[in-house]
């Protein structure tokens, strides 16, 4: 970080002392020495908004100058035609030498992931299926869930274990409180039945950014470099994650969103369709073709009834939903804090009373 300090203090110093000494602005020295040292400013403050910029290698930033620098020559090539003895074009001149060189050697240095032999093998490989990469953080590996979500297959494409979360791991491991020493030692277990699996791609990234301290700073850098995915579980890492534009898949929202739709004590309505197997059972589907059982239904088949949900069962077949067929007039009684699914009440009309001697006339 001093050494691009000190390029950005040399760049403005360089700008400023051509202006100082050509002079465009035709004035004063110190006018466009100011004038210099903004435009050098303004320069290295378009550079420093340049996100999205990780890693440094030196082949990037020597070919990014060079790129720069050519580039610079062609432009200068191409004002052929301007008056060479106007200390104004003579600056310009400076400038575009001085700021492109700059700038590539800068892009270049920061991009230099680029050049590895895998991305530049990439760039000539015919377009096929692209490794899909998962880190790993330390919350989720501890979890444990992570284990049981990798032997049904859900999870596809590579995971990546980092060196520093291993690293933090043992540090918990090695800890003197019991409970973080279980946690630690709980998490190295579940590594190494991850890696046990069978058809689970599993590899350990020396990748390290010693300009980040934080480890999870340092797994969102290592997610964007590999264009990948953090699996995780931290609330916290997550919306950090997704603020930066690197994807997330949180164990969490997994686990909730295959929660049961209902719980035992609602009521619903459903349609009974046949008979169940049972004695006096009724079948009815919901949209999503999900079966439920209703007991005492079956002398309402073909009519849409309201069940009190009784249990939910999960199954590697699916889900069922069992229930009863609520009487008439046992609505009110239902379990207190339940939702009654019925229609509304302006769509109701009120059934006409029948006195008791009209009954007996009916008769």
């Amino acid at each position: 970080m001093a050494w691009f300090v000190l390029a950005r203090v040399l760049f403005i110093a360089a700008v400023g002392y051509s202006a100082f000494q050509l002079r465009p602005l035709l004035g004063d020295p110190f006018l466009n020495t100011v004038f210099g040292v903004v435009l050098g400013l303004l320069i290295v403050a378009f550079e420093v908004r340049l996100k999205n910029i990780s890693v440094t290698h030196m082949v990037g930033a020597l070919l990014g100058g060079a790129v720069g620098l050519l580039a610079a020559k062609t432009i200068g090539a191409a004002l052929y035609w301007a008056n060479l003895s106007d200390g104004r074009v003579v600056f310009l001149h400076s400038v575009i030498l001085l700021a492109f060189p700059y700038l590539g050697l800068v892009i270049g240095g920061r991009k230099g992931e680029w050049l590895e032999p895998e991305n530049l093998i990439n760039l000539f490989r015919s377009a096929g299926p692209r490794k899909r990469y998962k880190v790993l953080d330390t919350s989720v590996i501890i979890d444990g869930r992570i284990a049981d979500i990798c032997e049904t297959g859900f999870m596809d494409g590579t995971l990546v274990i980092p060196q520093f979360v291993l690293k933090e791991l043992q540090l918990v491991a090695d800890s003197s409180d019991s409970m973080k020493r279980n946690r630690g030692r709980r998490g190295l277990d579940i590594l190494q039945k991850i890696q046990k699996m069978a058809g689970v791609d599993v590899t350990i990234s020396d990748m390290d950014f010693p300009d980040v301290r934080e480890v999870d700073l340092k797994l969102i850098e290592l997610a964007r470099a590999l264009q990948g995915k953090i699996v995780t579980n931290d609330f916290n890492l997550n919306k950090v994650a997704q603020l930066r534009g690197v994807e997330v898949l949180n164990i969490n929202e997994l686990a909730n969103s295959l929660k049961p739709v209902v719980l035992p004590g609602e009521i619903m309505k459903v349609f009974i369709l046949k008979e169940g197997k049972e004695y006096n059972q009724g079948v009815a589907y919901l949209d999503d073709g999900t079966m439920v059982v209703v007991d005492n239904a079956r002398k309402m088949i073909g009519r849409t009834i309201d069940v009190v949900v009784t249990s939910v069962l999960q199954t590697t077949a699916g889900k069922m939903i069992f229930g009863r067929f609520i009487e008439s007039g046992t609505v009110a009684a239902a379990p207190a804090g339940t939702v009654v699914s019925t229609e509304s009440d302006a769509n109701r009309r009120p059934r006409p009373q029948v006195p008791p001697s009209a009954a007996a006339a009916g008769k």
